[in-house]
């Protein structure tokens, strides 16, 4: 794939040398994924006659959160590799960011928010829970081009070969492409909450929905997977998590339902 799009060479500006600088290809994807998400936020947002203003300032916390709690559980995953290379625990762009962790801190931080705004935190998961696969859909795009997350050696017609010396991925061998795997994964949790927005009988619901869709594809994915994501005992770290998002998906289904009851 190509992780870099373009690459500056250095150059002068008022005197000062300036450069080199590259636009990485999972920056841009991930960067629009969020803008996308929290831009559909806002539009469901409208639609539920909820301020669409806060949005945005909820959208900062998210963003912030995604990012830290995405890098931080990379870096947890693989500590030898970041103490030998401290220099790269801030380099995300160059990929090495796991969806889990980013979703866990960037919903500590939403509910602080909302909490502080004093907004209903049922509601706003249901506003948020379509944006949230969009720009899942939108920034695995990212992960294929910088070849992180990449899958096991398969012979399927649609296996993908990596040839790029900058990919993280290894070369010139065919794997799953996971990385469209999450992409149309999220594409799915995208479309489903969509079509059930009407039809849920209480707020949460759509967000329990997106939760077991969500950590039922992340786990099957994993399964496909050949990048190291932690051991949890006879499964990945990431895979616990996954397990542990349908629990909550199915526990915030079945309290909301009662709730209504």
């Amino acid at each position: 794939m190509f992780p870099t799009i373009l690459e500056f060479p250095p150059f002068f500006l008022f005197g000062i040398e300036l450069g080199p600088f590259a636009l990485h290809t999972y920056g841009l994807f991930v960067a629009a994924g969020f803008l996308l998400g929290i831009g559909w936020s806002m539009r469901e947002a409208r639609q539920r006659g909820l301020n669409p203003e806060l949005v945005s300032d909820l959208g900062f916390y998210i963003i912030l959160g995604a990012i830290l709690g995405a890098r931080l559980l990379y870096v947890l995953i693989n500590p030898t590799y970041f103490w030998h290379n401290p220099q790269e625990i801030f380099m995300f762009w160059k990929g090495g960011l796991v969806f889990s962790g980013g979703a866990i801190l960037a919903t500590i931080f939403a509910m602080a928010f909302l909490r502080i705004k004093q907004q209903d935190p049922w509601v706003w998961m249901d506003t948020l829970a379509p944006g949230i696969g969009l720009g899942e859909a939108i920034g695995r795009i990212g992960c294929l081009a910088a070849g992180c997350c990449y899958g096991a050696v398969c012979d399927l017609p649609w296996a993908i070969t990596f040839f790029n010396p900058d990919s993280l991925a290894p070369l010139h061998v065919p794997l799953h492409p996971t990385q469209l795997y999450h992409s149309l994964a999220g594409l799915a949790c995208f479309a489903v909450t969509l079509a059930a927005k009407g039809r849920t009988r209480a707020s949460g619901q759509l967000m329990g929905i997106f939760l077991v869709l969500f950590g039922s594809f992340r786990y099957v994915i994993e399964l496909f997977r050949a990048d190291y994501r932690g051991d949890f005992g006879p499964i990945s770290v990431t895979q616990f998590i996954a397990l542990g998002a349908v629990a909550l998906g199915i526990f915030i289904i079945i309290h909301r339902r009662r709730h209504v009851r």
